[in-house]
């Protein structure tokens, strides 16, 4: 069964340097049939101009990753991590018992456009940790690989894998799916086709009782599929 969540149904927030699409509920944004998918809560898609940012605040047990499409972002955090998050790279930050952060545009001339992804964890009060980490372009190209996940280099304290793929214009990638569990696929880049289900950018898939997806790229595109617990209530 797929259930099509396209783009334009999505929260739209405007602050003026954040123009962000929710599309879960998040913020002055709710809606009871978009809570999130099994244990993924939040994906933000974020546009922050140059001079914007979030400032100093806190977070507690939760799995946060951001995944940079363009620009550069800068992050501190209360655990002494600094540094700048680029396009190709993954960031993991686990909340766990409290950490503050900020987060803001690295630079004075290109707006950052970036996903902010929030994964409940399978246990409150875990050790705060980060994790940052260059990804394989060239494999992302091929096909769907894990990017972060419990026992990768970028883990996750869930049942929940995060998989990626770049397939170039005119490409095809697959992967098999596990019909006990749900996924979650989200255009972030680009136009694919679904198993002839044409997709945007901003578009996403859920898909219950699968046993395959098939992907081709009308465009350059970068494509996320999360794999998630089926025996939670998902909307």
């Amino acid at each position: 069964m797929r259930d099509l969540r396209p783009a334009a149904d999505r929260g739209h927030v405007h602050h003026g340097w954040l123009d962000t699409h929710h599309s879960f509920s998040f913020g002055s944004y709710y809606d009871p049939d978009r809570m999130g998918v099994s244990d993924l809560r939040v994906l933000n898609d974020d546009r922050i101009a140059v001079g914007g940012g979030f400032p100093l605040h806190g977070h507690r047990d939760m799995e946060i990753l951001t995944y940079v499409l363009s620009g550069e972002l800068r992050h501190h955090d209360s655990m002494g991590h600094a540094g700048v998050i680029r396009p190709g790279e993954i960031q993991m930050m686990r909340a766990g018992t409290g950490v503050q952060h900020s987060e803001a545009n690295a630079s004075r001339t290109a707006p950052l456009h970036l996903l902010q992804i929030w994964i409940e964890p399978d246990q409150t009060g875990a050790a705060p940790m980060y994790a940052q980490q260059p990804l394989d372009a060239a494999a992302l190209r091929q096909g769907f690989q894990a990017i972060a996940g419990p026992g990768h280099r970028v883990p996750i304290g869930q049942d929940a894998h995060l998989l990626a793929s770049w397939p170039q214009a005119g490409t095809t990638v697959s992967t098999a799916l596990n019909p006990a569990r749900v996924y979650y696929l989200h255009v972030a880049t680009g136009a694919v086709s679904a198993d002839g289900q044409a997709l945007q950018a901003g578009d996403a898939l859920v898909l219950r009782d699968e046993t395959a997806l098939s992907l081709t790229a009308n465009q350059d595109s970068q494509v996320l599929l999360f794999d998630l617990r089926g025996d939670r209530d998902a909307h």
